[in-house]
């Protein structure tokens, strides 16, 4: 069965949404509770 473009499109955005997981996880060992303050921050500048 082939893949269509859609459903590709769909498991990248899976793909991204574990990366982030993981890389917000790391963030938070490294910086505890101002690892939320720090994105918000670099989100708003």
């Amino acid at each position: 069965m082939e893949r269509t473009y859609e459903v590709k499109l769909a498991e990248k955005i899976l793909q991204l949404d574990k990366l982030r997981d993981e890389l917000y996880e790391e963030l938070m060992m490294k910086l505890g509770s101002h690892a939320h303050e720090l994105l918000r921050t670099l989100q708003n500048s």
